[in-house]
């Protein structure tokens, strides 16, 4: 009885004709799919709507489709703002190929009823491994003596100068989530001492917790960000921390680069103010400040932390989960509005 059952439901998706399915619509095309390609993402729930084949003016084609658009797969490069869900008023679902969500109007998704979904901890521990990966380049300056090797200045200039012990360090996390729970782990591992802010202290944590990052900046020799971009972030890592942070102190940026104050980031580290970075972020995307590419305490990356085949793969059947859950009437699998 219960394999024809199953055979009824197959031959039901079956019959299902591609301009019947529900649409998910995508503005342009996430990283994951450009990677991955399209094929790993299609189903038998929905159909893809993809904006950039359409020789349409973007604004005509949302009229034309506005009607069967029931949700959106967006990433970073696509905003989804109050004005955009006002086109389309059957969204239901809005699906973020990221784990961050600053690229999307949360209230207005609230205010209309409209689910979000994000990468959850698909990017925990890459993205952990990348940060301590920074840390320790930064500190014991791997990269720099890289280059120093290269450009055959060793054998002209002699030894290079030392870099700094992990060990017993003081390294404060702002953002205590998947990432950043992740980050503590490993530096645990090393030996270093853990501290953190976030939005409020974990009951189950015994690292010491700092509700103010200036504080939490003066009693670390590091800092490492992996926290959301939010209004109330933005810039949060400002002059006032770098001075709290000092001479020695050390920065690594995970996050996103709105989170710190980039110019007087970029100011402190030519001044020497703080020792070094280690940056994966930047405030203006592509571009990055060109005073970072002379400095030897810094470390640079075109904000790959959390990519890897492996991620993106477990991305990907995030992605097609939380969509086949929604258009199925079952539970989401990594909710930030469930409604």
């Amino acid at each position: 009885m219960e394999d024809q059952e199953e055979q009824q439901d197959n031959t039901s998706d079956q019959n299902h004709k591609p301009q019947d399915l529900p649409q998910v619509l995508l503005l342009k095309p996430p990283p994951v799919l450009s990677v991955i390609g399209e094929q790993s993402f299609l189903s038998k729930k929905y159909q893809l709507l993809k904006a950039w084949e359409s020789p349409l003016p973007l604004l005509q084609f949302l009229i034309a489709h506005a009607d069967s658009i029931q949700a959106i797969l967006c990433s970073g490069s696509a905003p989804v703002t109050d004005d955009l869900l006002q086109l389309l008023p059957s969204v239901r679902l809005v699906v973020t190929a990221s784990a961050g969500t600053n690229h999307i109007d949360l209230e207005a998704c609230h205010r209309r009823g409209i689910s979000v979904t994000n990468a959850g901890n698909v990017f925990s521990d890459d993205g952990a491994d990348a940060a301590v990966g920074l840390l320790i380049d930064v500190l014991r300056k791997i990269t720099a003596s890289d280059r120093y090797v290269r450009q055959g200045l060793w054998v002209n200039k002699g030894d290079y100068p030392l870099g700094s012990k992990l060990r017993g360090k003081r390294v404060g996390i702002v953002g205590l989530g998947g990432i950043g729970l992740e980050i503590a782990k490993r530096l645990e591992a090393f030996g270093c001492n853990v501290l953190y802010n976030s939005r409020k202290k974990k009951a189950h944590l015994s690292y010491p917790f700092y509700a103010d990052v200036r504080q939490l900046a003066a009693n670390s020799d590091a800092l490492i960000i992996c926290c959301a971009l939010t209004d109330q972030t933005r810039h949060m890592i400002d002059k006032d921390v770098f001075s709290a942070l000092g001479k020695e102190g050390v920065i690594v940026n995970i996050g996103r680069g709105a989170i710190v104050d980039e110019k007087e980031m970029v100011r402190c580290l030519v001044h020497r103010e703080i020792a070094g970075a280690g940056l994966d972020v930047f405030e203006n995307e592509p571009d990055v400040p060109k005073e970072l590419f002379e400095l030897d305490n810094v470390v640079l990356s075109p904000h790959r932390a959390v990519f890897t085949p492996e991620s993106f793969m477990a991305l990907c059947e995030l992605v097609v989960g939380n969509l086949e859950a929604f258009f199925s009437n079952t539970p989401l699998l990594s909710p930030v509005i469930d409604v």
